[in-house]
């Protein structure tokens, strides 16, 4: 065991034993994200580097610290990538935190999300000690499959040291379509095109313009495009799904008093009419701007459309980030507290108002 590691595995223990609070804190890109930081800092960064990379098996295993930006990199050198497309909120962005959040980019829908990639973790739990979880193959999981518990816990669980992911080859072609359709237009064709064999791999609906990103073999590619039709985007396409994914993307610049609503919903669901719109994941994701007093309006909005919604950003701290849990889902969420964190010093706080 290594110095790093064994300094947090004493920070912890210490922690316990005192009742003091811990903020667990990678690059420290998502600090926005959540209900409140609050605790001491214990900074996962010095656990950085690849511990197995095996490109013929798919698999990879790095340490928490490691930056996002990084192993991407060493992933495409091998023509190999992240399917799920973890937003970088800055290139401090690190494996932990990507797990942590559990967030997927523009190609969930169809490439599936995180914590289907996630095989295993090991991590340290809230008395100090060090456990590992899953492997580094799918069939690994007899009862609860904790590796993946992990993946949107926020840190609440367990400070995460080490993850295996499953990665996949990238794609060999891809095209961008766009389309001038309203926004009931582009629900009623995303879902017929969802019924058809095309390489649909991500969409993105804003302001009258429906982008479609197409995925898969040459000849795939090639011909969705003569059977959907629309205009070719060639030379911004790239860049686009990148601003999307990061949340570069214009949409996500936030006035004063504004605040960003992510809304998941059944992708078949009507428009929500709550304001300015961005709909993603074949219309399953939609990004709206209101003020986070509203709150309550726009979760009415959610439910009625058999879904939910997250206070993104631009939280007041009064407002609930996250929807709270069913009864029955809240005593199954505190039972694995307790079993995970017993003396409650992880992340208090940071996903719901119990602080």
């Amino acid at each position: 065991m290594d110095a790093e590691l064994v300094s947090l595995i004493g920070k912890v223990k210490k922690a316990a034993e005192r009742s003091r609070p811990l903020r667990i804190r990678g690059g420290g890109t998502k600090d926005f994200y959540g209900q409140i930081l609050h605790g001491e800092m214990l900074d996962t960064r010095p656990l950085a580097g690849i511990v197995s990379y095996e490109p013929s098996e798919l698999v990879v295993t790095a340490r928490a610290g490691t930056r996002v930006k990084d192993l991407e990199a060493m992933l495409a050198e091998q023509g190999q990538c992240l399917p799920f497309e973890p937003p970088q909120f800055g290139v401090a962005s690190t494996v932990g935190g990507m797990v942590a959040a559990g967030l997927s980019g523009p190609a969930r829908a169809s490439a599936g999300s995180l914590r289907d990639y996630v095989l295993g973790v090991q991590i340290i739990n809230g008395k100090g000690e060090l456990l590992t979880f899953g492997g580094q193959v799918m069939k690994n999981v007899a009862g609860y499959d904790v590796s993946r518990l992990m993946a949107g816990s926020m840190g609440t669980l367990g400070v995460i040291t080490q993850v295996s992911l499953k990665v996949l080859p990238v794609p060999p072609a891809e095209s961008t379509l766009m389309f001038d359709l309203s926004e009931t237009s582009a629900r009623q064709q995303l879902n017929r095109w969802g019924g058809q064999p095309l390489p649909l791999n991500a969409s993105c609906w804003t302001d009258g313009v429906l982008l479609m990103r197409l995925r898969g073999a040459q000849a795939a590619v090639a011909a969705a495009r003569k059977i959907m039709g629309g205009q070719v985007v060639e030379k911004d396409a790239p860049r686009h799904w990148m601003a999307l994914r990061d949340h570069r993307h214009s949409f996500f610049h936030l006035d004063w008093g504004e605040a960003l609503w992510r809304v998941s919903t059944p992708d078949t669901a009507t428009p929500l009419n709550l304001g300015p719109t961005l709909v993603e994941w074949h219309g399953a994701q939609r990004w709206v701007k209101l003020p986070a007093k509203d709150g309550a309006w726009v979760r009415e909005a959610a439910a009625r459309a058999g879904g939910h919604a997250t206070l993104f950003r631009g939280g007041d701290g009064r407002t609930p980030v996250f929807t709270p849990p069913a009864a029955a889902v809240a005593r199954i969420s505190q039972a694995l507290k307790n079993e995970f964190d017993p003396a409650g010093i992880l992340g208090p706080g940071r996903m719901f108002l119990d602080f």
